[in-house]
């Protein structure tokens, strides 16, 4: 199980707490071999960039080294696919999404000694990088390409409605367990996409250790547990549900589905 605290991940690098939770959902995640595997990118990354006069012209060639020599690439395909947020399949395939992009190269960024940091922005995960006396810049992990903060802007119009500004707290680095928080219903949301509900089971699990007795999340729980068949127990999921959260739309569906349940025959798992 997942028992790490907010303390835990914050002494910690942001891949480590994400490792952490890929371990707790799927045990079958080599931790050792994933940890190797970074190791020798940000040995071979050192060596490549020990000749670079200045931090800046680093990051430039980290950058480049990243994401084409490396070939890393958000993946444009199968966008939503769990490969993406288990990081062993993110170094395997050399693709993901922006958090765990993001997450590999500002574990190299940190460990070369490099001022990024990650933002969980409203509309997907972005780095910042805090040069000494410059405008602070702004990376998508999903392609390594530079972000202005008009395109920020555009994002959370597309996000918000066209009255949404970007705040000084939107572009603010995020302690980790809001990332790994962030990660989890991700992750959560791919594998019910793939009805992998076992899996999605442990996310649900894994989150109301975090934020106990969570409504929405209980709801959810009810809903991977009827995809189960074990509906004893989606039952009282969905009324606790109901009686937290009555004026919720969801409710009065939900109601309904707890009388079948009710008036079913009792199935034992």
């Amino acid at each position: 199980m997942f028992d790490l605290f907010d303390d835990d991940l914050d002494q910690m690098e942001l891949i480590e707490g994400a490792l952490a939770l890929n371990c707790a959902v799927k045990p079958s995640v080599d931790k050792i071999d994933v940890m190797r595997q970074l190791g020798e990118l940000f040995i071979e990354a050192e060596m490549k960039l020990a000749h670079e006069p200045n931090e800046k012209l680093r990051f430039e060639s980290l950058l480049r080294l990243f994401y084409n020599e490396w070939g890393f690439k958000g993946d444009q395909e199968s966008y939503f696919s769990s490969d993406n947020v288990f990081v062993d399949k993110v170094l395997e395939r050399r693709q993901g999404i922006p958090v765990s992009l993001g997450a590999v190269l500002l574990f190299l960024s940190n460990k070369l000694g490099l001022p990024v940091s990650g933002v969980t922005f409203p509309t997907q995960f972005i780095l910042r990088v805090d040069w000494p006396d410059q405008e602070t810049q702004f990376i998508n992990p999903f392609d390594g390409e530079y972000v202005t903060r008009s395109t920020l802007k555009a994002w959370m119009i597309g996000h918000d409605g066209p009255l949404a500004k970007v705040t000084e707290k939107d572009i603010q680095a995020s302690d980790n367990p809001t990332v790994v928080g962030r990660w989890l219903a991700v992750m959560k949301s791919a594998l019910l996409r793939e009805e992998s509900f076992t899996l999605a089971l442990r996310c649900s699990d894994i989150a109301l250790t975090l934020v106990p007795e969570d409504p929405y999340e209980i709801r959810d729980r009810g809903f991977i547990y009827q995809q189960l068949e074990c509906h004893s127990v989606a039952a009282e999921d969905y009324r606790f549900f109901i009686e937290q959260c009555p004026d919720d739309p969801a409710a009065k569906v939900l109601k309904l589905q707890v009388k079948v349940f009710d008036e079913s025959p009792t199935v034992l798992h």
